[in-house]
């Protein structure tokens, strides 16, 4: 991670002086095509919507229609604490002002990124948001220059009309510091304000930029390479579990695959079905590189109980079940970025239709980090109101308190409301 962000520092520091400029000739530079607009007009992403084939454009509103309902029960609630009479205080949950959504577009086509990034934005009620993708050299006609045209469908059926030609670091500093381009549509400039949150997963590059530019800007998580562990017993079926192990090693080359189970036959009946199943797979060299690495391993425990304590060391992105009462089991996870119960919710569900987001902590951060959701785009804030009688019944501790902190001005900015004397405590005063 240091080398990498030793190399996109400049590239950040080249986007915040240069602007537009710097992010056409970066992407010229990384990704082989010189946006002529960075910004997708509305014609176009039109058009991405109007060409979409029937059937995907159909799985991707019921993925959408099922992240509603999810996220839409995650919203929050202004809640007031009466802490003594005449005071009170209140946690008011207020959206982000500005939200940028970075979707990748490398290796694949995550349309259903788009998804999980900009529903919960949404529902918590973000009124500024803002997608990017990177252009694709092989686009050509109406999308020349431009995202894949399913990463702009995506977004035209979410009602996303805010959209970039911009990826990789590049486009993190881009949502960071904004730009103003002269060139804009040839009739009008275009301006990018700056964002206060970036979410979205990317490579080490956008990792590694969300890193350098945190503080300026907040971000959700500095995202690794995909994680899938599956804890089975011996009910699991040892086709589903090599399935679903390939299903997420096909993501990457440096994905993690791992079983852990106290069962050898079915580990010895699931090497022999991935052997089966991986030359079959399309992407089978890149799966025969993540299976192979020091990431990916079948892990042999002595029961359940004790394959629990390794998933709960591990902390996996997604964590199946698939055990005898897997209900139970899963109960007894406290480490995991999502968890999968049972032999019908691979992880493949999560990826797209469950109404889960798949937007998850990888590298063990799920042990102290949650996946995105509605939560990811609100900040609490504290409002606290006291009258008069309320502030006098409680002033001798907060001069107490701010005495033995040797910080005298807090009690003055107290006792200055009284006279600069200290209130006697009433007989109501918590002592």
């Amino acid at each position: 991670m240091e080398a990498a962000l030793e190399q996109v520092r400049p590239i950040v520091e080249d986007v915040r002086l240069r602007g537009a400029t710097a992010l056409r000739d970066l992407s010229e530079r990384f990704d082989g095509v010189r946006p002529t607009r960075l910004r997708v007009p509305a014609e176009v992403l039109q058009a991405a919507l109007d060409q979409l084939d029937p059937a995907l454009r159909a799985a991707l509103e019921e993925s959408i229609r099922r992240a509603r309902l999810v996220h839409a029960d995650q919203r929050r609630t202004d809640t007031t604490t009466q802490v003594v009479v005449g005071g009170t205080v209140t946690e008011r949950w207020v959206p982000v002002d500005r939200v940028g959504l970075y979707v990748p577009g490398g290796i694949a086509v995550y349309p259903s990124s788009v998804v999980m990034n900009v529903v919960p934005a949404q529902l918590a009620g973000v009124t500024s948001l803002a997608v990017t993708s990177p252009p694709q050299k092989e686009n050509v006609g109406v999308f020349t220059g431009y995202p894949n045209p399913t990463i702009l469908a995506a977004c035209a059926l979410l009602g996303v009309d805010e959209v970039y030609a911009v990826g990789g670091a590049q486009a993190v500093a881009m949502f960071a510091y904004g730009f103003d381009d002269e060139e804009g549509d040839g009739q009008t400039p275009v301006v990018c304000e700056p964002v206060s949150l970036v979410t979205g997963p990317g490579n080490i590059w956008v990792v590694a930029a969300k890193r350098l530019l945190k503080g300026l800007i907040g971000i959700d998580a500095e995202a690794g390479p995909t994680e899938i562990a599956v804890l089975a017993d011996d009910s699991a079926d040892p086709e589903h579990v090599a399935a679903d192990l390939i299903s997420q090693a096909e993501h990457d080359p440096l994905a993690a695959a791992v079983l852990v189970t106290d069962s050898e036959p079915l580990a010895d009946a699931v090497e022999v079905a991935l052997a089966r199943r991986v030359p079959q797979t399309k992407h089978s060299e890149r799966v025969t590189t993540a299976l192979a690495g020091a990431q990916s391993r079948i892990v042999l425990v002595d029961d359940v109980t004790a394959g629990l304590a390794v998933c709960n060391a591990y902390a996996a992105e997604h964590l199946e079940i698939q055990t005898r009462d897997a209900a139970s089991v899963a109960s007894r996870i406290r480490n995991a970025g999502a968890v999968f119960v049972g032999a019908f919710a691979p992880v493949s569900l999560g990826d797209y239709a469950a109404g889960s987001n798949h937007v998850l902590p990888t590298a063990g951060c799920a042990c102290h980090s949650s996946g995105l959701s509605v939560q990811s785009f609100l900040r609490g804030i504290h409002v606290v109101t006291y009258d008069e009688p309320a502030l006098r019944d409680v002033a001798h501790h907060v001069v107490t308190l701010a005495e033995s902190e040797d910080l005298p001005a807090h009690g003055e900015a107290v006792t200055a409301r009284f006279g600069d004397a200290v209130p006697r405590a009433t007989d109501s005063a918590v002592s």
